[in-house]
């Protein structure tokens, strides 16, 4: 595991914070498929995670070896600036900032890992991914910069922010033809509120282009690092775990 930074992202952007890196086992000596996610310290360990962690860097080691396994990096949250930097629209008194750290993650991060990594430059290899609000950043991302980022891994994305913001603004997103999305949600989530609203969002991205999408509705998932982490190998294998 390495641990970069601290990263400044943009003034007035949250604190510095760190970007965790895991190289498989297995990785191919170049062009190294890539995972990025949000909400960092939830991504590996259980020491850094408000709830216990995702254990992503042994659930990579269980791919199949047929298969390249990606790169994984978590980069981490800002701690009270997490909910406006994750993103993407205002609502209350929150003034939506994902804008910025996207920015940053393109311009910045992502090249600067790929010369030390030896990542691939195709776009149909690199997935960025969260939960909660980082799911809906991430379907966010891959939306707004489908030459970046082929795929999205969204878990139990929060698409309620802002009035549902999310499922007025993608039906007009310009989108890649490939452009993978893994999407899901629990029937514990909020009384069942948050699966509707995944179900909503599966079906607006259906309508709008999006092809290769992947739902899953967990009849006994709670909004919580526990059942992500559950979830964690089967999202893995639906964008790593055939040959690109």
């Amino acid at each position: 595991m390495h641990v970069l930074g601290p990263f400044e992202i943009v003034p007035g952007v949250g604190p510095k914070r760190h970007v965790r890196v895991y190289v498989p086992r297995r990785a191919r000596p170049a062009d190294r498929p890539l995972l990025l996610l949000f909400d960092g310290q939830n991504v590996f360990h259980d020491a850094p995670s408000f709830a216990g962690g995702w254990h992503a860097h042994q659930e990579v080691e269980r791919l199949a070896k047929s298969v390249s396994p990606p790169v994984i990096v978590g980069v981490d949250h800002g701690h009270e600036h997490r909910i406006s930097e994750l993103s993407p629209f205002d609502f209350g008194k929150v003034k939506g900032s994902l804008e910025p750290l996207l920015e940053w993650l393109v311009s910045w991060l992502l090249p600067q890992l790929r010369a030390a990594h030896r990542l691939s430059a195709d776009r149909r290899k690199v997935v960025i991914g969260g939960s909660s609000l980082g799911g809906l950043a991430a379907l966010y991302a891959a939306l707004r910069h489908p030459g970046v980022f082929g795929g999205a891994l969204a878990m139990s994305p929060s698409v309620w922010v802002a009035g549902g913001a999310f499922l007025d603004w993608a039906p007009a997103r310009a989108r890649a033809a490939d452009t993978r999305i893994y999407l899901d949600a629990g029937a514990r989530e909020g009384g069942g509120r948050m699966l509707a609203m995944a179900e909503r969002a599966a079906s607006v991205l259906s309508a709008s282009g999006v092809t290769d999408l992947k739902f899953r509705a967990d009849a006994r998932g709670h909004h919580r690092e526990a059942d992500w982490r559950r979830r964690l190998l089967p999202a893995l294998r639906y964008h790593f775990g055939k040959s690109r």
